[in-house]
């Protein structure tokens, strides 16, 4: 089993960047591919990025692409959703989750909000 707990999440003018952190429990992570998802208020949640276990591969939304980058820390079982040129429409619930497709595990999620 994994434990997925995300942080960084705060309140960010528009046009600005936070750093999300997926901290992972389990000496298995390594072997994890992992996922960002997020769920506006109202909406459905959404795919925002995906990265392999090696981080040598790489996919991500159409609405973030060129804006947002997904990294990982095997070492330090963590991985990262950098978030540059925050939109309003960035505003959600973020979450990290493991393993696709099903995505059996999900953290609690950190809260994105951009004030436009």
């Amino acid at each position: 089993q994994v434990q997925l707990v995300e942080s960084g999440g705060g309140l960010v003018q528009a046009g600005g960047s936070l750093r999300l952190s997926c901290a992972a429990s389990g000496r298995t992570f390594s072997s994890y591919d992992m996922g960002w998802f997020r769920q506006a208020p109202g909406k459905n949640r959404e795919f925002v990025a995906y990265i392999s276990w090696s981080g040598g591969s790489t996919h991500y939304a159409d609405s973030v692409k060129g804006r947002f980058t997904i990294s990982r820390d095997n070492a330090k079982n963590t991985v990262y959703l950098q978030m540059n040129s925050l939109k309003f429409e960035d505003t959600a619930v973020y979450y990290c989750a493991t393993p696709p497709p099903e995505y059996l595990y999900w953290g609690q999620g950190t809260q994105v909000t951009v004030s436009s």
